[in-house]
């Protein structure tokens, strides 16, 4: 099937000189943004719509923004793909599939590459996960949020808990690995029922889970109502204590927290995860998708318009901001990435930015006194207590 004679004539897209780049040897990884859902979880913040009317009209404006990146894809090895949202669950599978032909026209996919889809447990049954391995997807990623009815009726989530067990059993036979979502400190959880949704997990063997504590984003509904006193959150100290519990739990049975919120076992890592918070190569497609590429010595990150209506009209109207990191952006961005995962940060390159000059030995000690870092062979590694204070950890290290 012909892509480029389905859509019509193409849109020009900006595409400045730094940003059409050719394989430099690293790897690339995609990400998409599919921005529709059923409905708006009380705690959700990204961007995404509820009216599914646009689905077509968004596949082609798609086409259009994938073929006008043809410059940045030719030549290129693509290690990853991660399909988000919004639920892409929900999107007919022969649009998913069309869009990823068109993808691996343009750029050479990696042997053994893997291509990672979100889905929601109610859009799921057998002949839909068949048909979404036959279109190319090895990874699913399950928002379960829990296995237990109470904590999902809390979340607003459209499924059962019946139903999250059902369908992660049947996934686990159905894709080459899973991952799991759950959550942690919702509205009236106890310290028991977060350690049955842990058990839960592990009784079902699921290779991948990515942890999350609940928080209160800004415009989101769960903010108006603990605004308005209708629900509250465990305090910290509790949603702390089952995060801490989380790590025990799960390492204890072989499982790798190789990121702050995500653990895996052997093997089963987010590769496209993993390449943004190593600082990777990725493009992003869809409306709110980031993109970030590396030309030499030049480092640009990209972001769409977070508006569905733009992006239907077209690059170069999808594009929304464009920039050409600073030396300090970087530096910046290597600590607070480097942190958030098991890889170390060498101090040596804290003391060649030497903002810090001789307050980086104390603050280090610092660290180390509240038991909040390990340092080995010259790097500074977090513990999983000082995973909690990851970011603050970070600011301190930037602005000594």
């Amino acid at each position: 099937m012909s892509q480029t004679t389905s859509i019509g004539p193409l849109p020009a897209i900006f595409l400045p000189e730094v940003f059409c780049c050719h394989d430099n040897g690293e790897l690339l990884s995609i990400y998409l943004h599919v921005p529709f859902c059923h409905t708006r979880c009380s705690y959700c913040d990204f961007f995404l719509v509820t009216r599914l009317d646009h689905l077509d009209s968004f596949f082609i404006a798609l086409s259009a923004e994938t073929l006008a990146a043809a410059p940045l894809l030719k030549g290129r090895r693509v290690k990853a793909v991660h399909i988000g949202g919004g639920t892409p669950s929900l999107v007919p599978v022969r649009l998913l599939a069309r869009w990823l032909d068109l993808l691996s026209s343009l750029c050479t996919f990696e042997p053994g590459m893997e291509i990672a889809l979100e889905a929601n447990p109610e859009d799921l049954d057998v002949p839909k996960m068949q048909d979404l391995r036959v279109a190319g997807i090895s990874r699913l990623s399950l928002g379960a949020q829990s296995f237990q009815q109470r904590k999902l009726s809390a979340l607003g989530r459209r499924h059962t808990a019946e139903e999250a067990r059902e369908i992660t059993s049947k996934a686990l036979r159905a894709f080459d690995t899973l991952s799991v979502d759950l959550i942690c400190g919702v509205p009236g959880e106890s310290p028991e029922e977060w350690q049955r949704d842990l058990r839960a997990a592990l009784s079902l063997a699921v290779p991948h889970l990515s942890v999350y504590m609940l928080s209160a984003e800004p415009k989101t509904l769960l903010e108006r109502r603990i605004a308005r006193g209708h629900v509250s959150l465990p305090g910290d100290a509790v949603q702390a204590a089952m995060y801490s519990f989380a790590i025990e739990t799960l390492c204890s049975r072989g499982y790798e927290h190789y990121e702050v919120s995500n653990f895996a076992q052997p093997g089963h890592r987010s590769r496209y995860n993993l390449a943004c918070w190593m600082r990777e190569p990725y493009l992003g497609f869809g409306p709110s998708a980031h993109s970030f590429i590396r030309t030499g010595e030049l480092e640009v990150r990209r972001a769409n318009s977070g508006s569905l209506l733009r992006y239907l009209a077209g690059p170069p109207a999808a594009a929304s901001t464009e920039e050409v990191l600073t030396e300090e952006e970087r530096f910046v961005e290597k600590v607070f990435l480097t942190l958030r995962i098991n890889q170390g940060l060498d101090v040596e390159f804290l003391r060649k930015h030497d903002k810090l000059g001789q307050s980086l030995s104390g603050l280090l000690d610092l660290f180390l006194a509240k038991e909040w870092i390990l340092l080995e062979d010259g790097r500074i590694y977090l513990t999983g207590y000082g995973f909690l204070f990851a970011d603050h950890i970070a600011q301190e290290l930037i602005s000594v």
